[in-house]
């Protein structure tokens, strides 16, 4: 990029312009590989007639066990991940690409600020994509990288020509905008004072107008710098800095954001509000069982263990919560479990530094993933920024007939023609509808945890009585008024789904959304292991449904076959509590399952259940299978009835297969 004339708002305004190497990301991995040695003989210009690849996700751009960095050495890993790479280690940097460019949903998946900080370290300044996952794309634009789906805008590029700043922004807000004339979120911070007692910014509002929830929510929590105008509404589309109730972070992503902090504010900076502050070292509590089988893992075990002190002497001295290693095994609970186990509550906006956080909407939370860079901003002055998203309600009528649960029906949702397609991407799922408050509030968290699959920002529930019978076994209700959407409300679209329709579904390898009906697999998959657990499925519900099926199994005689490793994996201390209240510990271990203490663990590539080779094949109760991120192997995504019935089968199936009844469970 290059800086011209001087303003006196904004300081110099840059231009962009083509001075270095681009990578193009098409279908064909051997394409990809010869870019980057050098023997590609065809120009940027000429591959973009090729497919692009799409729905690239933070696994591929860099794989899990990379983020036990956060430096420069994050360059080195750049694309590790991408499925059928043909390039190794460090050969994305040494290429320095100025600007990539791909497909669709471009930074599907985690939240981890590490993918984009491996892409700036390889030299990345401009992205191209068709289109962008939300928390993707606002992480490139907090660290100063260019995102733009305007294609035209490459083409000329490409052509030698030399374009202005606003050129990429003109459909940005206003805030956004400012953010990326200024190089990044902390520029924008102290062009404005850090946003504490700093003038206020710019905004757009709308006159008075019916809100939905996630309208009300969002303009009851307006930050001071962006206060609501006398007889106004926040407006959709329009940027603000809301003041967040609840912030968390894990091990993966604590001694990042904790480094950007201290550099940032100062050394004698501290957290604003420290007891709405939580820290979880939940993710690798496990890590070092699988990773003392790999090569470089005593290596991996070091890294592993001095991001949890890093994590935990920041928690101590913020005076923040710290829920740390339990001492039977793994962690007290994985951080989604215990954010609605114990924290969230209704009309909230909670925070935290992974792209589940999406799962307190199960309690009427505007609850969705950050970036590092967002939460350390947020640790000082409890700011995000948010833009004023299109609601999406999914009206939801029926009931789920038997073995048939709220992770079929999500799966089913990614196939939905109103949802699939990226159709969703940024928007907020509303679930509602006579089915919606029929569910559990276990179920409930299920279908919001996985919304983020869907390319959405968040899902929610508007609270009821199941809301607030869950509060209520944490001691006295809240004292607030009723949260619901106004009479008269706008609303994006309505998805209806009857939830008698849905059948036992699964997601074949590769991503969450090659979900079909289980029926129509017509190849026989036999698996090489089975696991149950995750924040997706490892509630107390989850148990549940895990239970009714072993259950029916030790009548029948039946068990996990040799040659079948099966797991179970509780997502909380509370959890493991109930489940052995339950005798359900003991009917696991009866028919050859493993129960595991909490933690992430499979789910992201480090605990017992990752595969070890390419040609595994794993049945799992978690939310994702992007390539490699829970090992080499290929992973199917089911519910827990299915989960459990593919271990006793020892292939894939459902209950109905399994006992030769619909009305098996």
């Amino acid at each position: 990029m290059r800086q011209s004339s001087e303003t006196a708002d904004i300081g110099p305004q840059r231009t962009v312009r083509l001075t270095g190497n681009v990578l193009v990301l098409t279908e064909d991995p051997v394409t990809v590989g010869a870019q980057l040695d050098g023997t590609c003989e065809r120009t940027p210009a000429q591959l973009l007639a090729d497919p692009l690849r799409g729905n690239i996700s933070t696994d591929e751009i860099i794989p899990g066990w990379c983020c036990y960095w956060y430096d420069e050495k994050l360059g080195d890993y750049a694309y590790l991940g991408l499925k059928d790479r043909t390039f190794e280690q460090g050969a994305v940097k040494k290429f320095a690409p100025q600007i990539i460019v791909s497909g669709e949903a471009k930074g599907c998946g985690s939240s981890r600020e590490h993918a984009v900080y491996a892409e700036k370290y390889a030299g990345v300044e401009v992205v191209f994509a068709r289109s962008f996952e939300r928390i993707y794309q606002q992480n490139c634009r907090n660290v100063g990288i260019l995102t733009c789906d305007d294609f035209t805008l490459l083409d000329a590029l490409l052509a030698g020509e030399e374009l202005p700043l606003d050129a990429f922004t003109r459909r940005a807000t206003g805030i956004e905008r400012a953010i990326v004339d200024l190089g990044g979120l902390f520029g924008f911070n102290r062009q404005t004072g850090q946003g504490k007692g700093s003038a206020d910014v710019l905004t757009a509002f709308d006159r008075t107008r019916p809100l939905n929830i996630v309208e009300k929510i969002v303009e009851r929590h307006l930050a001071p710098r962006n206060p609501l105008p006398e007889g106004a509404s926040v407006k959709a589309g329009e940027s603000y800095f809301l003041t967040a109730d609840v912030r968390f972070s894990h091990e993966y992503v604590t001694p990042m954001a904790a480094g950007m902090f201290r550099r940032q504010f100062g050394p004698e900076a501290v957290l604003d509000d420290p007891g709405s502050c939580y820290f979880f070292q939940d993710h690798l509590s496990l890590a070092s069982q699988v990773l003392e089988r790999r090569p470089n893992g005593l290596e991996l075990i070091d890294r592993v263990s001095d991001l949890g002190r890093r994590q935990e002497a920041f928690a101590t001295l913020g005076g923040g919560h710290f829920i740390g290693p339990a001492d039977t095994g793994g962690s007290r609970a994985i951080c989604h479990n215990h954010i609605v186990e114990h924290v969230a509550e209704p009309g909230q906006v909670v925070i935290g530094t992974d792209s589940h956080t999406c799962t307190a909407g199960a309690v009427g939370a505007l609850a969705f993933g950050v970036g590092a860079t967002d939460i350390a901003n947020a640790w000082y002055n409890r700011e995000i920024l948010v833009k004023v998203p299109a609601v999406l309600r999914v009206d939801l009528t029926g009931a789920p007939r038997s073995g048939v649960s709220a992770k079929d029906v999500m799966l089913a949702l990614l196939a939905h023609p109103q949802v699939a397609g990226s159709r969703t991407l940024g928007k907020v799922l509303l679930f509602d509808g006579p089915g919606a408050r029929s569910l559990n509030l276990d179920e409930r968290a299920t279908l919001c945890n996985m919304a983020v699959e869907a390319g959405a920002m968040t899902a929610l529930f508007e609270p009821d009585e199941i809301t607030y019978a869950h509060l209520a076994l944490r001691g006295p209700l809240p004292d607030a008024a009723p949260l619901s959407s106004d009479e008269g409300a706008g609303y994006a679209d309505t998805v209806p789904l009857a939830l008698d329709t849905v059948e036992p579904m699964v997601a074949l390898p590769g991503d969450p959304r090659n979900a079909v009906p289980l029926s129509s697999v017509r190849d026989e998959v036999t698996v090489d292991k089975v696991y149950g657990g995750s924040c997706t499925g490892g509630k107390a519900y989850d148990m549940d449904m895990y239970a009714e099926v072993f259950a029916q199994a030790r009548e029948r005689g039946l068990r996990v076959p040799e040659g079948v490793r099966a797991y179970i994996q509780v997502g909380s201390e509370g959890v493991m509590a109930y489940a052995r209240g339950k005798g359900y510990d003991a009917l696991f271990e009866a028919v050859g399952v493993e129960v595991l203490p909490p933690s992430c663990g499979a789910c992201i590539n480090a605990g017992p259940g990752v595969s070890e080779r390419p040609d595994e094949i794993t049945v799992s109760a978690q939310n994702r299978n992007f390539p490699g991120r829970s090992g080499p192997g290929q992973v199917y995504l089911a519910s827990p009835y299915t989960v459990a019935a593919t271990a006793v089968a020892g292939r894939l199936t459902s209950v109905e297969e399994l006992f030769g009844t619909r009305e098996a469970v």
